[in-house]
């Protein structure tokens, strides 16, 4: 009971609370951008994209296992490819169109801006679960992620597609973890999840 009462209990429930309300915008934002994408790349709304190299897969066997910081750790790593992902996005989008669509190309870098900050967002959190982030997740985001295979111009739109339906069930997923995480700790000692994380 003490533990839920806690200064570090109540910041974390601010976070998860302040994470839920990013992730439930950035959803919506990535559903109007999923819209606008497919009409203006001609695409099937319902074409079906094949899982590709380097998107993030949202879907999680035994989710209810899993312990905070892992939780943090997965949707930390999505956030990382989903903000290089959108970034090569953007350049092919400048490179297809120039300023011909202005108003996508904003919509993505819009979009983009929300996945970093939600990432920092995350990374606030870990900090407050596990006294910091491992060394190696910073080493590697500072080599950045390996470059994207060179796409057709239709190999990229559904690319483009796969990425952001994905984004969208990430979005989600996190407020799905982040409402998990929200929760009282059972344990009146430490933060949930770091005792028993493997």
């Amino acid at each position: 009971m003490a533990a839920a009462d806690s200064p570090s209990a109540a910041l974390r429930r601010d976070l998860c609370s302040r994470g839920i309300r990013l992730a439930g915008k950035m959803r919506a934002d990535v559903a109007d951008l999923l819209d606008a994408y497919v009409e203006q790349q001609g695409l099937d709304p319902s074409a079906s994209v094949a899982a590709m190299d380097g998107v993030p897969l949202a879907a999680v066997e035994r989710w209810d296992e899993q312990t905070g910081t892992q939780r943090l750790l997965e949707n930390l790593a999505a956030y990382r490819a989903f903000r290089a992902l959108l970034a090569q996005m953007l350049e092919e989008q400048r490179e297809q169109l120039g300023e011909a669509d202005a108003g996508l190309g904003r919509a993505l870098a819009a979009v983009l801006l929300q996945v970093s900050a939600f990432a920092y967002h995350l990374e606030e959190l870990l900090r407050l679960e596990s006294r910091g982030i491992p060394g190696e997740e910073e080493e590697e985001e500072e080599d950045g992620p390996p470059p994207l295979p060179r796409l057709s111009l239709f190999e990229q739109k559904l690319r483009g597609l796969g990425v952001l339906r994905e984004l969208a069930q990430w979005a989600l997923r996190s407020v799905r973890d982040l409402r998990q995480l929200a929760k009282p700790s059972p344990a009146p000692g430490t933060a949930p999840g770091l005792a028993d994380s493997p």
